[in-house]
């Protein structure tokens, strides 16, 4: 299993509790991934957004940042918005990334959860589907041929030009970033495509049926179960222990989250709904190393699984110091005991008293 971080850059606060200038906010950004490289994390995603409130409108050009500073992790966009992009653009970029990090660049393909995309950029919300379908369809033929010919609804016609460059990975990796609409996974599995299914709060349980029709869909499509691997998106946090990681997460987790819900309608974040998705059945990743490893082991037996799992921390707008000691024991303490036990054909049982059992 690759073990990682997704960051939508979202505001962040110094340890006065001052918010963080965006150049300097930038810089930390990178030492966060610099680091997650060093201690042996797989992957550093980038989300996109156009919001006042993050500052990952442009993810390849923070993932190319990246790609200079670090030598191992894979560089991936956490999701590409792309309802909302020229997939001609798309490919040039992350190709271009793909050849500046020596082949560690991927797509996760999405709709994103947000919609300010769309007026940004002269498109109409009611071709919030057709638009994805198109592009993505254009997407998968450009990394297939080098000179493309197509034509649809939403985009000039190409008639055989070249997109150039090529990327050093041959195909270079897209996912499909999902959320919880059964269309969207059987989508992923007849078209082989690695899936990243956000899972952001209930209980990952409860996507094994998705998961399941996903696997079927690529199975009945003639696709090989190596192809069709699956990657989870979570929230999550790590500390040395678990009452200090609970109560550090939590003030920026319920601010943004309640900020969210009064845009859709949700009530306002409470401590009693965040502790009850502390437990072992619930959604989110936060606690000791031991407890964070447990509940990753946990995880990936409920969903019959999974390739990769991504920790978004941003949420909480934690100061540096917190993330980086955070990313180093998700690295030195989180994922050897995740890869020793997934190692082991016969993993011992999780002991049944594990944090909040109850």
């Amino acid at each position: 299993m690759q073990i990682g971080l997704d960051s939508f850059v979202a505001a962040t606060v110094d340890s006065a509790g001052r918010a963080v200038d965006p150049a300097r906010h930038l810089g930390d950004l990178l030492e966060a991934i610099t680091l997650a490289d060093e201690v042996g994390l797989d992957v550093f995603g980038i989300g996109e957004h156009h919001r006042r409130e993050f500052l990952d409108s442009a993810p390849t050009v923070i993932l190319a940042a990246a790609a200079a500073q670090t030598r191992n992790i894979r560089l991936t966009s956490a999701v590409t918005v792309l309802s909302a992009a020229d997939p001609v653009r798309v490919f040039q970029e992350f190709a271009t990334l793909d050849l500046l990090s020596n082949g560690r660049a991927e797509i996760v393909a999405g709709r994103g959860s947000f919609i300010e995309a769309f007026p940004l950029f002269g498109l109409e919300l009611e071709d919030y589907a057709s638009l994805f379908a198109e592009q993505l369809d254009l997407l998968l033929t450009i990394r297939e041929n080098t000179h493309v010919r197509c034509s649809g609804k939403h985009r000039a016609a190409l008639t055989g030009q070249g997109v150039y460059p090529r990327p050093l990975q041959n195909p270079l990796p897209v996912w499909l970033g999902v959320g919880g609409t059964p269309g969207s996974f059987i989508r992923a599995g007849t078209l082989g495509l690695p899936l990243m299914v956000a899972i952001i709060g209930g209980e990952p349980h409860r996507f094994r049926p998705l998961i399941d029709r996903y696997r079927w869909a690529g199975s009945r499509a003639g696709h090989s179960p190596e192809q069709l691997k699956v990657g989870v998106h979570s929230l999550g946090y790590v500390a040395d222990s678990s009452t200090t990681a609970e109560d550090e997460f939590f003030p920026g987790y319920a601010r943004s989250f309640t900020e969210i819900g009064r845009e859709r309608g949700w009530p306002p974040m409470t401590r009693a709904h965040f502790d009850a998705q502390l437990g072992p059945t619930g959604a989110l990743l936060v606690g000791d190393p031991e407890t964070v490893a447990e509940k990753i082991l946990r995880v990936n037996e409920s969903l019959g699984g999974i390739s990769r799992i991504t920790f978004q921390m941003s949420v909480a707008a934690l100061p540096h110091a917190k993330m980086l000691r955070a990313i180093e024991l998700l690295g030195t303490r989180v994922a050897p005991v995740v890869r020793t036990a997934l190692a082991s054909e016969t993993a011992a049982p999780l002991p049944a008293n594990s944090h909040r059992a109850a």
